[in-house]
């Protein structure tokens, strides 16, 4: 097979990645200021306006929503893979620090309440991740900090973050100043919300000098973790997982439960009286636009994304318990991390489950014959990059017969739309430079009866990318000239360690890897999260939200029908 795959590019990402690993080889603190030539020189698709003393509001919203809050505050940056590992290296006093999260990246974070930040790293791909978005936060904060200034608003921006009400022009000179439309205010609004003022008040107050240091980076390290990670899996398993039959899936930790249960319908009263007393109009139209039949919309759907946010909510809290007391009494055990990186399992007893409790798209299956079956669901938090590899491999070496790896992702599309499916069958990884042949078990038929808006794409061609930053605009349009349609981060890792299930040795290097028969069936659907090459069209200004959840149920419900024909076949 001749592979076409495009390098030119690749060059100056490559040289982007080489220079910070190199400087975090040393164990003293890294300034972010010395990665800012080489980030910029990379011309990254979601940071294109680095060079320029223009705002690029799409990096700062893209970067600002994977960091905390406190990173206002924050001049150092730890990453480690355990707590042995920060406590090696002197950050003792953990049980005094303050978790805090990211509202677009998950990730285990702790703060010092001072100016240092823990991240909890599970791969290479979290320093892939780690170390763009902290540059490109800097970048774009020290811009805005000296268009303040240089606009003589420092004052004004000040006492405005002081709790006083902004001055009648404050806004819009503020604006004019940063070069920005009233709609990119209007996201900076809604992203940082009340805390708006404060937070741009410290970027009018100074420059932001951060810093970062790896505390371990070698590939044991990483493997110790995801060891202790599966330790920890185990204990708090109710079965042992080295006797049954295992269908592994890599989705997140809502969908599933959600189909299994009925959870949400039980609770269709307390969520309607939500929706009212929320005051989100929004909700309450597209609740009367789905009953009234105006829009193609699922009803279950619609009562799973809202049980999402109301369990968010502080009123939410006692029904988050009793969800987790319902769903351990139907077969589902949820396993939350501990010391280690951020990453939920659940594991699924199938003959514990209801019948009558199922989703509708699921009861036309003669689901009464799952009370004999002995396999269980082991469904993981959807993991970042390269950490998949290590996940799946550790779970290979421990758990009984696997049956089925089904991973539902977010993807870029490079020839669709927000929305749609896309169902590889060919996977180039950047990680092993491999191209990866295998039976996709899904086809369009099995996902499009279940998706309302979508279109559905199978046969595609995938590529599992080093970062979200680490890509340009003519490396991208480079794969779409060679046939790739779909840019995601998980797959190529996962391929790799399904290679060990089926060879004596490591996965290769640069290689066309064929694996149409492995032991137990692949089915990967990729839901589109973005469309990079169309401008205004990145991760850094559109939000899935609402709208995510139709190719989500809709991928899950084709995986959960397969593992049920499995089950009820047999």
């Amino acid at each position: 097979m001749k592979r076409t795959v495009p390098t030119a590019d690749a060059d100056i990402i490559n040289l982007y990645m080489r220079t910070y690993y190199s400087l975090l080889r040393t164990t003293e603190e890294v300034q972010i200021r010395t990665l800012e030539e080489t980030h910029t020189a990379m011309h990254s698709i979601l940071h294109e306006r680095a060079g320029e003393l223009v705002v690029d509001m799409s990096a700062f919203i893209y970067s600002g929503l994977r960091l905390p809050d406190c990173i206002r505050r924050t001049r150092l940056i730890v990453l480690g893979q355990t707590e042995e590992v920060f406590k090696h290296r002197g950050f003792n006093n953990f049980d005094t620090w303050t978790p805090v999260s990211a509202p677009g990246r998950r990730r285990r974070l702790l703060y010092d309440g001072e100016e240092t930040l823990a991240a909890f790293i599970a791969s290479i791909s979290d320093v892939d991740d780690i170390i763009p978005i902290l540059v490109a936060f800097q970048i774009e904060w020290n811009k805005i900090h000296l268009l303040i200034m240089q606009a003589g608003l420092q004052q004004r921006v000040e006492a405005w973050a002081s709790t006083q009400p902004a001055d009648a022009t404050l806004i819009g000179d503020l604006q004019e100043a940063l070069g920005i439309s009233a709609e990119e205010w209007g996201r900076l609004e809604r992203v940082w919300g009340a805390s708006l003022p404060a937070f741009l008040g410290d970027i009018a107050a100074r420059r932001k000098r951060m810093a970062v240091q790896l505390l371990a980076g070698s590939y044991v390290d990483y493997r110790r973790a995801t060891q202790r990670w599966w330790w920890h899996v185990i204990n708090k398993t109710p079965r042992d997982l080295h006797d049954q039959d295992v269908y592994f899936v890599s989705s997140n930790t809502h969908s599933l439960t959600n189909m299994l249960t009925g959870f949400a319908q039980r609770h269709e009263d307390v969520l309607m009286d939500y929706i009212v007393h929320s005051g989100d109009g929004e909700l309450q139209t597209e609740a009367h636009r789905i009953r009234q039949g105006m829009v193609p919309s699922n009803w279950a759907n619609f009562l799973y994304y809202v049980l999402k946010k109301y369990l968010a909510t502080p009123q939410g809290a006692a029904l988050a318990q009793e969800r987790r007391d319902y769903e351990a009494a139907h077969g589902i055990t949820r396993i939350p991390s501990s010391q280690t990186f951020d990453l939920e399992a659940q594991v699924i007893e199938l003959a514990l489950l209801d019948p009558s409790k199922v989703d509708r798209r699921l009861q036309d299956l003669p689901l009464e014959r799952l009370a004999h079956s002995r396999s269980v669901i082991l469904n993981i938090d959807y993991p970042l990059g390269f950490a998949a590899y290590h996940l799946l491999s550790r779970v290979a070496a421990s758990a009984g017969d696997l049956r089925g790896l089904y991973v539902i992702g977010k993807a870029a599309t490079l020839n669709g739309r927000i929305g749609d499916v896309l169902l590889p069958n060919v996977v180039y990884d950047e990680h092993s430079q491999n191209t990866y042949l295998f039976s996709n078990v899904f086809t369009a038929t099995d996902v499009a009866r279940y998706i309302a808006y979508g279109d559905v794409l199978d046969n595609q061609r995938a590529i599992t990318v080093r970062g979200t930053f680490l890509q340009t605009e003519a490396y991208m349009k480079g794969f779409l000239d060679a046939g790739y349609t779909d840019a995601e981060m998980e797959a190529g890792p996962y391929l790799s360690a399904v290679y060990e299930f089926m060879r004596p040795r490591r996965y290769p290097m640069n290689e066309v890897v064929n694996l149409y028969r492995t032991p137990f069936e692949i089915g990967i659907l990729h839901y589109a999260s973005d469309t990079p090459i169309s401008k205004g069209q990145n991760l850094g200004t559109q939000n899935l939200s609402y709208y995510g959840m139709d190719p989500t149920y809709a991928s899950t419900v084709a995986v959960l029908r397969r593992i049920f024909a499995l089950e009820t076949s047999s």
